[in-house]
């Protein structure tokens, strides 16, 4: 079976940090078509889950913070786990599509839109989706919990979906991966968060200051829409490129620690792919 090479979408060897983003903008690019749809979607329920806990902590539009801490700070930060958890809730779910994608791109082929959602899993991936938003988000209520709960947990639905793992050991799994060469794929994980995150924060609060500055209308008579509008446009990109970012870290993962790329290039022709991604237990 021939090398994708140095120009696919995933090469089969370990690669350097930026490669790994590169891969992950890649393979976004390449499967748009199903991801971002799918992430306006989830994006758009995000903000009407989120919408009465935001009435609740006494927060607005456009900077979501409340007008005095108090008695509000409670529900504030109850605001800030919920967020975290269903971020981390979306983007395991859009890890199935992202994980098919990325199967397929490292044995060189591009699959077809339909073939991303045949094989996800959905009775597995949507249950472990949910365990991770609600670990992340109980990890987020304590502050600093947060930073290995998002790092370590970003695996399980790639593992679920390529590993042809069983779904209760699919966790534990996605955490020991996460954790190999010096915790490598968790600390790139959260690199990937920051990035977007401030790329998230820049463009949501930018379009309305801009909207602002232009003086067209009245902005802050409209800024619930506006935001609202704002933050989930992004939030269609960024969830999707977060999904894809763990979709290579899981398989770049593997070739590093279980030379994938090795069991992959000894393969007989006719093998089929999932026996091919499987992970051997």
């Amino acid at each position: 079976m021939p090398d994708a090479g140095p120009t696919a979408v995933l090469p089969r060897r370990p690669l350097t940090v930026g490669e790994l983003l590169d891969a992950a903008v890649l393979l976004l690019r390449d499967q748009a078509r199903v991801l971002v749809p799918l992430a306006l979607l989830l994006a758009l329920a995000e903000q009407a889950v989120l919408h009465p806990l935001r009435m609740l902590a006494g927060t607005e539009p456009p900077y979501w913070w409340p007008a005095e801490f108090g008695d509000s700070l409670p529900a504030y930060w109850l605001l800030l786990a919920a967020g975290a958890g269903t971020e981390a809730a979306i983007i395991a779910l859009l890890g199935a599509p992202a994980a098919r994608g990325a199967g397929a791109a490292l044995l060189g082929r591009r699959p077809a839109p339909s073939e991303l959602l045949r094989g996800a899993r959905p009775g597995a991936t949507l249950p472990a989706a949910v365990l991770v938003g609600m670990t992340v988000a109980a990890a987020g209520l304590t502050g600093p919990g947060w930073f290995p709960a998002y790092a370590l947990l970003g695996l399980v639905v790639p593992v679920l979906v390529l590993d042809g793992v069983p779904a209760h050991l699919a966790p534990w799994r996605a955490v020991r991966l996460a954790g190999r060469v010096g915790a490598r794929a968790a600390a790139i994980r959260l690199l990937g968060y920051l990035g977007w995150w401030l790329i998230r924060l820049g463009i949501g609060l930018g379009l309305y200051q801009g909207l602002n500055m232009l003086g067209l209308f009245d902005v802050s008579a409209w800024a619930l829409p506006v935001t609202i509008a704002a933050f989930t446009a992004v939030n269609a990109l960024a969830y999707p490129a977060l999904a894809c970012l763990d979709a290579v870290l899981h398989l770049e993962t593997r070739i590093r620690t279980e030379g994938l790329d090795i069991r992959l290039s000894r393969a007989p022709a006719g093998v089929p792919e999932p026996v091919l991604l499987a992970a051997h237990r």
